[in-house]
């Protein structure tokens, strides 16, 4: 190869390097960015404005509450309580949020997903059923498990999953996510309860269901265990 040719190769491989390390920064430039609401009160950083450094105080990164229990939604029997940056400003940048779950007897946590983010599920009280399905490609295979006090569970990111107390007792478990924001899709919401509503006709077909029974799901009222 020609001195010349040479040349232009590295170069054109540099290029390439500078323009893939410029686009993405996988970790956080600084040692922590503690979300504000005020713009007047620090920079812009991951959607959220960060706090002037010598601001920072140790509440920010505190919440004291987690132990109590909330009151499970009636309609499930289940309530989470999540904790993001909105609720410890110092989460922020940091790829991670959490949530506790109490269960009433018999309560689930309906087949949901989270677009952005995998979870690790910890059982402290009852015991639980939980699973997840995996994606069209892998044949929709079912993965579950019967957990107690002690045990760990992870569902993979993006993947239908759910929880349901098959015990006598309430039960309590803790579930970490791999994202600051995780979201969550409840099927039953988003295919009976999108506004405005999904043609019936789309989802009698879809699921093969007669449209009267859509219609009679679609006109129930739906809530969020949140």
């Amino acid at each position: 190869m020609e001195g010349s040719q040479f040349i232009s190769l590295v170069a054109l491989f540099a290029l390439l390097a500078s323009s893939i390390s410029s686009a993405y920064d996988p970790s956080p430039l600084q040692d922590y960015c503690v979300a504000v609401d005020n713009i007047n009160d620090g920079v812009f950083v991951n959607g959220k404005f960060c706090k002037d450094p010598k601001l920072v105080k140790v509440e920010d990164f505190f919440f004291s509450g987690i132990n109590i229990p909330r009151e499970p939604v009636k309609l499930y029997g289940t309530r989470v309580n999540l904790l993001t940056a909105d609720r410890i400003p110092g989460l922020n940048t940091l790829g991670l949020s959490q949530a506790r779950v109490d269960f009433a007897p018999g309560g689930v946590n309906p087949p949901h997903m989270h677009p952005r983010a995998a979870e690790i599920l910890t059982v402290i009280e009852g015991t639980l059923y939980a699973g997840f399905v995996a994606s069209n490609q892998n044949n929709n295979t079912l993965f579950t498990k019967v957990l107690y006090p002690g045990d760990v569970f992870v569902f993979p990111f993006g993947l239908v999953h759910f929880q349901f107390n098959i015990g006598e007792s309430n039960a309590v478990a803790f579930a970490t996510f791999s994202s600051q924001n995780p979201g969550v899709v409840t099927l039953g919401n988003a295919i009976f309860a999108s506004k405005p509503s999904i043609m019936p006709d789309v989802i009698a077909k879809a699921f093969q269901l007669d449209k009267n029974i859509v219609q009679e799901l679609q006109s129930k009222k739906w809530t969020f265990n949140t």
